[in-house]
């Protein structure tokens, strides 16, 4: 008698286990009752693209179905999943679980039904189970391949390369590129493969269940991942798509998201005919009305939109299952349709009671083995997120702070945060040091809250680039942003959310969490510590000044050491440009380093590290300051250059696209994280903070002090420089504003002219026939321009329009339009509607507005237009061209200054754009005057200890650094939007010194080591969180107030 050969089953290959399984079923529950009859044969295709055959009776429910799969897979998290098909109509539907299969199924032979992801929880941490982790990543892999998962290059590569890890495991050059031949997981797959293994390279040790964890961590920030566009239109007949997800409806246009109904704005939902319907709560702050209307090809995709929106609301809303409506007696009105099965509460409830056997399976692409443990975990989650070296914390939103840390050998957790629930499974460190998240991972970040940056280091030999400090002990970050002006470079690769493949910079918003066990310092040691130093205010007033000019120095060490070391690689700036450059910062480096030493040299012997403090010789450093303020004056020469030099590199850039590259890829390095014309002006800027220091200084000392005298003088001699410089230094910052703003704008030719003068930029919501758009607007002083965000792969923001200030009026318009905070600009040709977050926030665009329209009436006429033809492009011809790239979402052409920048997401115009607010030219003067630099303890709302970081405050944002020695932040928070607040004594902190900032539902707490600190960083912090009212521009009647 012949054997009969077995077919091998989805299960047999993924290595499970046979077993019945349970899927859908609540815990303790047995399979229902299979209805008796003829059974027929469905074929089902799994996510690795191998199809099965399940025989199930005819009449039998969907649910069947389903659970059959769900059962054949051993896969506990089912209700994630779903079953979808081509009906008779030719629309892909999803199986209802409740109706009997064949009046779904007409022709059973001749479909084929796919399992696949139906519901894509907002964190992959939910899911509690490797298998299922394991299945979305198939998921994420085959939404790539066909196209459905869009993002930039960089973030493809990312994907892909976790991809390739989990598959042949550890980086091999020969191995890579054979595997790559093989398998394409996205089209033109040729033109990303150096970028792919540039990625694998570090993933060095990651197991395959990492590498599905960092896989998901990634895609889940991707606008498309989990979206299944249906098209539509809008009532004025618009094309759009609209999608849902576990947030709400969604509306995109093309690839682009242009508006969102949080499940919580949305009353009820219906269609009729190929109308879809949805009914908003009332809200006095919005302009919607009560009920929006959008046309589908038919009633069919109609109501197979309306189902699956009706299955997302209650698997993501509600506690239970709803109940099935009592049939009516005589007629039915409406659908029945009701979603069936668990809802995610059930699901995690479920996982985390443990009413679950595990199970070993292996992956059928995977070289490696990933076995699941037998025994369940003594953790009440019975988690199996994998081991990391890093930790987070998500929410649940865009507005949601993703907090990362990595700890050398120590358990972390994971906080999962979504509508009150939280799970903590733990997450330990894999076995290979030095691994982290991909610097890149969060390159597609695409609205956080707060900025992590942790770019990886370079495979390249560190003897090319130049080091002052060494970051082998500190932990790595995923960046979760990258520096706040652009692009990376590839050869140096530094990772941030929101990063296009060209953009490696996040979009201003993660949190940073350095949790690294050894920054934790114990209440005992910190009271210890303080009673060893000097508690005078003088002293503290001296730490600043060795602080801050620890920070000064790094930054000039980014022009000296990275920028030259960039600079001498590509000989690509002209010899008189270098010259001019680094023959004026050079010498400023070799003097500050040299005075940096001398000031520490002074408070070593002023903190008692010898015995010099016990005759007070050495309690002061108003004779250190002046002798080298009065050296500093040698250097008057090289200051009254840098103007010169900030010009000249701007030009530079304008007439070599080779140069232009160079610097747009710097700018994209770990140790550039504020804009490189920043820092050409960092040495004007740091004059004004040493009369500062020196002005506390003299007020502090009563006039016979030992130290007054020269405290004076040197304060004498630092007012005498910066008044030399003052108008130098206004105009300069004008122009390096107008500058880094060209970064940000697409869709204009002619921002820096003579003349011009940035006044204010911020968002505003602009009234149109589709009711209130957020834009971005910016003001000058002649004319005002509205942008809006997002429509390119980098970003940036497209100019729509122009007003002119000649001949405009402002109006208050709240009760006309019945829009809260709501005024109207009347134009000669043109008039807008727009309506600002707040009272306050609409009081200063009105003032600055007005005064702007006061400044152009004074002029001699109209401004020029602003949005022409492109000038000729002079840039040299023999360099290669990069504006040869097209959109197809932008269905218009581009003129030369429209090329695919990459994105720089965590700039200050991004963020006044997430966090809805504005800044002034007043502002960034002010913000130049209050930065300030040192160590401080910082804690979580809901952490225990307190970890000492190093922090630079400057351009509205702290970034944070293990120590002082770091050449580059881990993190940084942007805090425009931010509240500073003294805890309450519900708050349980109970320490002295702390302050408190809150955005949201973000909290972070500082402390501070004395009285004199504490009141500095409450001083330049409130400058950040409280922008000035009123606004001061340089006019011919008025100077511009530094």
């Amino acid at each position: 008698m012949d054997e009969v050969e077995q077919r091998p089953t989805a299960g047999s290959r993924l290595g499970v286990q046979e077993n019945a399984g349970i899927s859908t079923l609540e815990h303790g529950q047995k399979l229902p009752a299979t209805p008796t009859g003829k059974l027929t044969s469905i074929k089902i295709q799994m996510l690795d693209d191998t199809q099965e055959s399940f025989e199930v009776p005819q009449r039998a429910p969907g649910k069947v179905l389903l659970d059959a799969v769900c059962s054949h897979l051993n896969l506990v998290e089912g209700d994630y999943f779903g079953l979808e098909f081509l009906d008779h109509k030719k629309i892909m539907v999803w199986l209802d679980l409740l109706k009997p299969i064949v009046k779904q199924i007409r022709r059973p032979k001749h479909v084929v039904v796919k399992f696949v992801v139906k519901f894509f929880p907002p964190d992959h941490a939910q899911l509690q189970e490797e298998l299922t982790r394991y299945l979305f990543a198939l998921q994420v892999k085959q939404d790539l391949e066909k196209g459905r998962l869009t993002c930039n290059d960089t973030s493809a590569a990312l994907l892909i390369s976790h991809i390739v890890q989990s598959e042949i495991g550890d980086f091999d050059e020969t191995v890579d590129r054979e595997h790559l031949a093989k398998n394409k997981y996205i089209p033109q797959q040729e033109a990303l493969e150096d970028k792919i293994m540039e990625f694998h390279r570090n993933h060095i040790g990651q197991t395959p269940a990492e590498s599905d964890f960092q896989l998901l961590e990634i895609a889940r920030r991707l606008e498309m991942y989990g979206i299944r566009l249906h098209p539509a239109k809008d009532r004025e007949g618009t094309k759009i798509n609209l999608a849902v997800a576990h947030t709400g409806i969604l509306v995109f246009q093309g690839h682009t998201k242009i508006n969102a109904f949080n499940w919580a704005k949305v009353r009820k939902l219906s269609f009729k005919r190929k109308r879809f319907l949805i009914k908003l709560r009332p809200d006095v702050n919005s302009s919607f009305q009560d009920t929006l209307e959008f046309l589908m090809a038919n009633r069919d995709f109609c109501k197979a939109f309306w189902k699956i929106c009706v299955e997302h609301h209650a698997f993501f809303r509600l506690f239970e299952e709803p109940k099935p409506k009592p049939k009516p007696v005589l007629f039915t009105r409406g659908s029945s349709f009701r979603f069936s099965g668990r809802t995610q509460k059930q699901v995690l409830d479920y996982v985390k009671e443990g009413g679950h056997k595990k199970v070993q399976f292996e992956r059928k692409h995977s070289k490696i083995h990933s076995v699941r443990s037998l025994t369940a975990k003594p953790s009440g989650q019975h988690s199996e997120v994998p081991t990391q070296s890093c930790s987070f914390t998500y929410g649940d939103s865009a507005d949601s702070p993703v907090e990362q840390s990595c700890r050398q050998g120590k358990e972390l957790k994971v906080s999962v945060e979504d509508g009150g629930q939280r799970a903590s499974p733990s997450l330990k460190k894999s076995p290979k040091e030095g691994r982290r998240l991909d610097r890149a991972a969060m390159a597609t970040m695409e609205e956080e809250e707060e900025v992590v940056k942790d770019r990886p280091q370079h495979s390249r030999p560190q003897a090319q680039q130049p080091s002052t400090g060494s970051l082998a002990g500190s932990p790595h970050l995923s960046e979760l942003s990258i520096n706040s002006q652009g692009g990376p470079a590839m050869a140096n690769v530094t990772l941030s959310p929101n990063l296009s493949p060209d953009n490696r910079q996040a979009s201003p918003l993660v949190s940073p969490l350095l949790n690294d066990q050894t920054g934790i310092r114990t209440d005992d040691e910190e009271e210890v510590r303080r009673k060893r130093f000097p508690t005078d205010k003088a002293y503290f007033i001296a730490k600043e000044a060795s602080t801050t000019e620890r920070t000064y120095l790094k930054d000039l060490e980014v022009i000296t050491s990275w920028f030259q070391s960039s600079v001498s690689k590509d000989d690509c700036m002209p010899d008189t440009l270098k010259n001019l450059i680094f023959s004026n910062f050079e010498p400023l480096h070799k003097f500050h380093t040299t005075f940096l030493k001398e000031i520490e040299q002074r408070l070593a012997l002023w903190e008692g590290r010898s015995n010099a403090h016990l005759k007070g010789d050495y309690q002061r450093i108003g004779d250190v300051m002046l002798k080298n303020i009065q050296s500093m004056k040698q250097m008057t020469i090289h200051l009254r250059k840098h103007s010169e030099v900030l010009v000249e590199l701007e030009n530079g850039i304008k007439n070599s696209r080779k140069l232009e590259t160079l610097c747009r890829d710097f700018e994209m390095q770990k140790v550039c994280y504020l804009p490189l014309n920043t820092f050409l002006l960092r040495p004007l800027h740091r004059l004004m903070h040493y009369k500062q220091i020196m002005e506390r200084l003299c007020k502090h000392y009563p006039p016979n002090h030992v130290d007054f005298r020269d405290s004076r003088a040197a304060l004498a001699e630092i007012s005498e420089m910066v008044a030399q410089l003052h108008s130098s230094m206004l105009k300069m910052e004008n122009f390096q504003k107008l500058h880094e703003l060209k970064k940000d704008l697409i869709g204009i030719d002619n921002l820096v002219i003579p003349g011009r003068e940035f006044i204010r930029l911020g968002s505003l919501s602009k009234l149109s026939g589709k009711g209130l758009q957020q834009r971005m607007f910016f003001l000058f002083n002649d004319v005002l321009l509205y942008t809006s965000r997002g429509l390119t792969a980098s970003n940036q923001f497209k100019v729509h329009g122009q007003l002119p200030l000649y001949g405009m009026m402002i109006e208050e318009s709240e009760e006309e339009w019945g829009v809260p905070h709501c005024f109207t600009l009347r134009g000669q040709h043109q008039s807008i509607v727009v309506a600002a977050s707040s009272r306050s926030e609409m009081d200063k665009w009105s003032e600055d507005i007005q005064m702007a329209i006061d400044l152009a009436e004074k002029c001699n006429g109209p401004a020029p237009e602003f949005l022409g033809s492109s000038p000729p492009d002079t840039k040299s011809p023999e360099e290669p061209t990069v504006d040869q790239e097209s959109e197809d979402d932008l269905n218009a052409s581009r003129t030369s200054l429209e090329r695919q920048a990459p994105h720089r997401g965590n700039t200050t115009v991004h963020v006044c754009w997430h966090r809805n607010t504005s800044v002034s030219m007043v502002d960034f003067s002010i913000a130049v005057e209050n930065q300030l630099s040192g160590n401080l303890l910082r804690k979580f709302k809901n952490s225990n200890g307190w970890q000492k970081l190093w922090v630079v405050f400057t351009n509205f944002c702290m970034f944070f650094y293990k120590s002082h020695q770091d050449n580059h932040p881990l993190a940084s928070l942007p805090l425009l939007g931010y509240s500073l607040t003294i805890p309450s004594e519900s708050e349980n902190i109970h320490k002295d010194y702390v302050f408190k900032l809150h955005f949201k539902s973000h909290v972070y707490y500082f402390r501070a080591e004395s009285e004199y600190t504490f009141e500095r960083w409450m001083e330049v912090i409130r400058s950040a969180t409280s922008p000035a009212s009123r606004i001061r521009v340089l006019s011919h009647e008025e100077s511009h107030v530094y």
